[in-house]
């Protein structure tokens, strides 16, 4: 197995861990009921996705 010749520098190794950060999801808003939902998913309050009826929600 190779070892390394020299320490790596702190300004080096985080120089390369600057891309390795958490990025927020891109939210847009439903067409049926406006609520925010994350694309290409279900919206949790009403069950529509790209106007249609996916999941029917139970009234109380």
């Amino acid at each position: 197995m190779a070892h390394p010749k020299h320490k790596t520098s702190k300004q080096r190794r985080n120089k390369r861990r600057t891309h390795q950060k958490l990025e927020l999801p891109t939210l847009a808003s439903c067409s049926n009921c406006g609520a925010t939902v994350i694309y290409h998913r279900v919206c949790p309050e009403c069950g529509y996705y790209r106007g249609r009826l996916i999941i029917a929600k139970k009234t109380a």
